[in-house]
């Protein structure tokens, strides 16, 4: 036994000398540098690896080795050097448990599986080196659309690249964006991924991308040509281009906190066990080195958990996200499961990303799917959401509070005619800071506020994750069950309402709104809970409900419209919130507030949002005065003449009354 603890602190020790001397160096995961007359390999693996070899191949897929070179062990690292010109070749490392790119790869061939060397100047767009994000002085003034890029555009008759990058470079794309009025595009995980055969593209096999592999390089399966290691990052940028010239952010979801799966991954071929976190034992104790007998830690849910306070981790994330930003021109970052990285870290990102530019947004859930082998109080979990100033995360409160809880499909939420849902209503409303007209004791998930500021908030209904808001309403509200699977024309009238009716809540909190993409075309998955892998016949965005409902994105063009045309919708400021955002005495199933005092330096004076959610017309009080109204019964008209002077005003069943003095 003392052989044995011996023997494993050696070689915990070891370990531990070896990224101290990649951090002494300030070592950069660069795992590849190409010139003409020699290309320099180097490695982050441990120091006791016994053999570590580079390969050299013709191709990104089948073939022999054209070459095998053995690895050196100094500094920290394992380095060697190929002479001759590499130029268009392909490699992989092999440290003794299966070959890999490296964890850094900037470029690889058809699935992911070996790096590839390119010629960088083919990769960039022309003026790419001009291309600019759009200039967002606050969060506040985002609007965010998530969109998978098959959902988005497979269905599309007239997309000439269906379910590729390109899709969003094409006039119908833009042009649908513009004339919603979104300036950010939130694209879920379009880095390299693990569950779709890049060689079997025909068989249309589905996913959300969930499941990282390489993640600083594009997934192939989005581009024209897998095989072809440059289309996928030109065919990026060219995406990334065209969305900057149209004005519109691009935002990344970056799935940091696991990886496909442990033995296959490029991290624990690389270094095994070091990126991973394993579970404490009895005596509070947690190890990551590989010669220990704990279990990995699972809070991902995905059966395995980045140790994101490992100080190589933690570096590959810092380098990863920079990357991204320099190379791909990205505006903004989403954090799957935040709450699984460790709040140091998260701040780190933040610090380093604002010296580069200030205005690139930070957001999570914040939440992990299980528990953490780190303490609840070091993760960036939503309740430490003041610990890290500059970054938000999405509010369950308000989601739930209008739909019903996640835990449970079947039961309703406000708009559903559920009690005792307005608290956690105000709350989202005043973007989860502290405001005293919030009793915090009758808020869902949250007894005290977690926001600093209102622009910590993602405000939201639905997302790609669970039911879309159509099928959440058609599963929690009874008299929207479908008879024979179709709903009837009263049904669909209530429908629409309670859709539009949920999106204004949501468009007129002062948090930073956030859509899932086709909630304005109506959307539907046919009632799927969790879509991450059904066929596109589920997923895919029916593009003729833009004919069939066009009330429906009418409504929605004109309410993100009215947010962006008045600031005191989007504040941006816990203190001018408190100062400006009244909420109104109402009956039950009804939120009203006031934004006074010209908000925001609004050119309206008072501002006036009722939301009533319950079947029959409300009487709600206001202060005496003359009001235009805007938004009534399910249309918005910003040019209104439409005036009333009450101290009292009727609001329609299901739906919402805007008004200004």
């Amino acid at each position: 036994m003392i052989q044995k603890y011996i023997k494993r602190m050696v070689l915990l020790t070891l370990c531990i000398m070896n990224y101290e001397l990649c951090i002494a160096q300030d070592f950069s995961f660069n795992e590849m540098t190409y010139s003409p007359e020699a290309t320099t390999f180097r490695l982050f693996a441990p120091a006791t690896a016994k053999k570590v070899v580079v390969r050299i191949y013709k191709d990104g897929i089948g073939g022999k080795a054209l070459k095998t070179v053995k690895m050196t062990y100094a500094g920290g690292l394992w380095t060697a050097t190929v002479k001759g010109d590499l130029m268009g070749r392909f490699y992989t490392f092999d440290m003794g448990r299966g070959e890999c790119p490296g964890v850094f790869a900037k470029a690889v061939g058809v699935n992911g599986h070996r790096g590839a060397i390119i010629h960088a100047e083919q990769t960039s767009p022309d003026a790419w080196d001009a291309d600019r994000g759009p200039v967002v002085k606050s969060p506040a003034d985002l609007i965010v659309y998530e969109l998978h890029h098959r959902d988005f555009s497979i269905a599309r008759s007239d997309a000439k690249y269906p379910g590729k990058f390109l899709a969003l470079t094409e006039p119908w794309a833009i042009s649908h964006l513009k004339a919603l009025g979104v300036n950010a595009v939130h694209i879920l995980p379009s880095y390299d991924y693990g569950s779709v055969d890049e060689t079997r593209l025909s068989d249309n096999k589905y996913n959300w991308g969930y499941d990282p592999v390489n993640y600083n390089v594009p997934e192939g399966g989005y581009s024209t040509d897998p095989y072809n290691p440059v289309a996928r990052i030109l065919e990026f940028k060219q995406m990334v281009q065209a969305l900057h010239q149209a004005g519109i952010a691009v935002i990344l979801d970056v799935v940091y906190n696991h990886t496909y799966d442990i033995d296959h991954s490029n991290f624990q071929r690389t270094y095994p066990d070091y990126f991973y976190r394993k579970m404490r034992n009895e005596k509070g104790e947690m190890r990551n080195d590989a010669h220990d007998e704990f279990s990995y830690s699972n809070g991902s849910g995905c059966g395995n958990e980045t140790a994101s306070e490992q100080p190589m981790m933690r570096r590959f994330m810092m380098e990863s996200v920079k990357y991204w930003i320099e190379e791909y021109h990205i505006d903004g970052f989403r954090f799957d499961l935040m709450g699984c990285h460790d709040i140091e870290t998260m701040n780190q990102i933040r610090q380093m990303v604002d010296a580069i530019n200030p205005s690139i947004f930070i957001y999570g859930e914040g939440w992990s799917a299980g528990p953490c082998a780190l303490p609840v109080e070091k993760l960036g979990m939503k309740a430490n959401i003041p610990q890290m100033p500059g970054i938000a995360a999405f509010s369950d409160e308000i989601r739930d509070a209008l739909r019903g809880p996640f835990s449970d499909d079947t039961k309703p939420g406000w708009l559903g005619g559920a009690p005792d849902c307005e608290e956690s209503l105000k709350f989202g409303i005043a973007g989860a800071i502290l405001h005293p007209q919030v009793d915090m004791s009758k808020v869902n998930y949250s007894k005290v506020p977690w926001a600093l500021e209102p622009t910590q908030m993602m405000s939201y209904v639905s997302c790609h994750d669970d039911m879309c808001l159509v099928d959440r309403l058609k599963a929690s509200i009874p008299t929207l069950k479908p008879s024979n699977g179709q709903l009837s024309n009263s049904q669909m009238n209530e429908l629409v309402r309670l859709d539009l009716l949920a999106q204004t809540a949501v468009f007129t909190s002062q948090g930073v709104p956030f859509m899932l993409s086709g909630e304005e075309l109506l959307r539907d998955k046919k009632g799927v809970h969790n879509s991450f892998e059904s066929p596109d016949s589920i997923n895919h965005l029916d593009w003729s409900n833009l004919q069939r409902y066009p009330q429906v994105f009418k409504y929605y063009q004109d309410l993100i419209a009215l947010r962006k045309h008045h600031p005191a919708f989007r504040l941006g400021d816990a203190h001018l919130v408190r100062k400006h955002l009244e909420f109104l005495q109402t009956p039950p199933s009804v939120v009203a507030f006031r934004l006074k005092d010209y908000a925001g330096r609004d050119d309206w004076r008072n501002i006036i949002v009722i939301l009533n959610a319950s079947r029959q017309a409300q009487q709600v009080a206001v202060p005496k005065a003359t009001y235009t109204i805007v938004c009534e019964d399910g249309h918005i008209n910003e040019q209104s003449t439409n005036k009333i002077y009450a101290a009292q005003v009727t609001v329609h069943p299901q739906s919402a009354l805007i008004m200004y003095e």
